[in-house]
Order: structure tokens, then sequence, then C-alpha cells
């Protein structure tokens, strides 16, 4: 039997991360701000393609990733580490996917807004996978 102790925690941290930055992207999608502040400007990007502008117009090659990615995850949980944090990172970085994914269905781009000028933009998406892979690069380096 799969141990499941923590698969409640694991779904609400998903269920977060992908709500918090579906919201944010409505947001930015409504309201259209033109925030510029000393080292951050908050601003509706739109973006086609994936990390630092690659694969450009490839929704839907990216989008297909996505899926294999989020349902690699899914269908590996009974494997994954019975530890909170990387039951946590785990979910965090599943959020961050299951968040490009939609917008990459749904919108045929990618809602960025964040952007600090010497960063290409980016939203809480890629920074949820960016933190979550950080994390389990040191997790697992420790193990």
């Amino acid at each position: 039997m799969v141990e499941r102790k923590h698969l409640s925690f694991f779904v609400f941290i998903t269920l977060l991360v992908l709500v918090f930055d579906q919201a944010t992207k409505l947001f930015i999608i409504l309201l259209k701000p033109a925030l510029d502040f000393p080292l951050l400007k908050i601003h509706m990007v739109t973006n086609t393609g994936a990390g630092f502008g690659i694969l450009q117009g490839r929704t839907i090659l990216l989008a297909i990733i996505s899926l294999v990615v989020a349902s690699f995850v899914v269908a590996s949980y009974p494997k994954l580490p019975q530890e909170k944090l990387p039951q946590f990172l785990f979910a965090v970085f599943l959020g961050g996917v299951l968040g490009n994914m939609l917008d990459r269905f749904f919108r045929s781009y990618v809602v960025d807004f964040i952007d600090f000028g010497f960063w290409p933009a980016f939203n809480i998406a890629d920074t949820a996978i960016t933190l979550a892979v950080t994390g389990l690069v040191i997790y697992y380096w420790k193990k």
C-alpha cells in the first residue's frame, strides 16, 4: 500500500501555488498595470516560448511538455520521499508547472509580469518552479 501521510498537504500546496499564480495573472490581465519602481517593473508581458525566450511560438509543444512533466510528477507521487520538505518542494514545482501549462492551453501564451530589466520577465509559476528545483537539488545533494 502506498503511504499517503502527506497527500493532503501535497495537494493543498499544489493548489495554493496554482491558484496564487492564476489569480495574479488574472489581476495583471484585467488591470494591465504599468508600475515602474527603481529596481522593478510590473507590467504584462505575453510569452509564447519558455524561459529566456527559447522555443518562441512553440506554445503547443511547451503545453504538451508541461502536461507530460505534471503527469510524471503525479504518477511518481507514491515514490516521492515521505518527508515534509520534498513533499512541499515537489508540490510547489507541480503547482508552477500546472500554472504555466494552463496559460499555454487556454491563452496560447504565458502571462509574465515581474520584470527586473536585466532578467527576462517572469511570473509566480516560474518563481515556484525555480525555487522548487533549487530546493530539490540541495535536498538530494545532501542525501
